[in-house]
């Protein structure tokens, strides 16, 4: 199946659904990046996390990146997208191995850290970028990126994420947001919440053959209609210069979140890079 992101809308247009199937986009990055099982696990979620909030933006020359910065051995994940999305990326110690965690699965929280940060800068065209850091919380990914949205971007969003990994690579990956509208109900929110415990992993349903459209019934518990879908056009190139002078920044300590300037290099170095 293509990877693809749809969009829609459920419970009478009152709650918002953008359903992403990444697997292939997962793959090749796992291959160019010659990532371990568990950082291709950590970068394939922030990878697809990064898609759904590109595909969101308005115009091509729209840029968004992504920055995670943990105190785990995976140590710094970066994205840059644009709206199509076409995205790239780096992993600062792709081959990082370590235990699986107590239920016995690729412990992402683990190499991540649950302490650092998330930063998100958002180039739409403005006079100064948007520029969101919230804290890790648990460094699972989807966690993180709920926390970020309700306290930089006062959204409540729900966010899950999953890459499932087998021996021959990526088996199945993908992920979705779920945003209500001021005027969803209560009742309606208690229904979503019911329907994502039980509907389960993304990536499990992705691996059963759901489609987005079925999972995004699954996880919301109504009838949904489509609104749009946006195949990937990826641009999935290794920067390898580009990474390296991301690096060195690193290794600079210029991306703390309470450096001014770290965050002046960082959209420096985003709108330096090009499409």
């Amino acid at each position: 199946m293509q990877d693809k992101i749809i969009k829609f809308l459920a419970y009478n247009k009152k709650v918002s659904i953008v359903c992403a199937k990444t697997t292939n986009l997962v793959e090749e990055t796992r291959k160019i990046h010659d990532l371990s099982p568990v950082a291709t696990a950590a970068f394939g979620r922030l990878i697809t996390i990064s898609a759904i909030m590109a595909s969101n933006m308005k115009n091509k020359e729209d840029k968004l990146t992504i920055q995670i910065k943990g105190n785990g051995p995976i140590q710094t994940m970066l994205v840059t997208a644009n709206n199509i999305p076409e995205l790239k990326g780096y992993v600062a110690n792709p081959y990082v191995d370590i235990p699986l965690n107590e239920f016995g699965k690729l412990d992402v929280g683990g190499a991540v850290g649950n302490e650092g940060y998330i930063n998100v800068i958002k180039d739409i065209g403005l006079k100064d970028p948007y520029v969101g850091i919230s804290p890790l919380t648990s460094g699972e990914i989807a966690d993180d990126f709920t926390n970020y949205f309700a306290k930089s971007e006062q959204t409540n969003s729900a966010v899950a994420l999953g890459v499932l990994v087998n021996k021959d690579g990526v088996k199945a990956s993908g992920g979705y947001m779920i945003t209500p509208m001021p005027d969803a109900t209560d009742e309606e929110i208690f229904k979503i919440e019911q329907s994502i415990f039980k509907a389960g992993a993304i990536s499990k349903m992705l691996d059963e053959k759901l489609t987005l459209e079925e999972i995004a019934k699954k996880v919301t518990g109504d009838d949904t209609n489509r609104r749009s879908s946006l195949p990937f056009r990826i641009l999935w190139i290794a920067f390898r210069a580009w990474a390296t002078v991301f690096a060195a920044f690193s290794v600079a300590g210029n991306f703390s979140s309470n450096a001014t300037g770290g965050s002046n290099s960082l959209i420096s170095l985003m709108r330096k890079s090009s499409f």
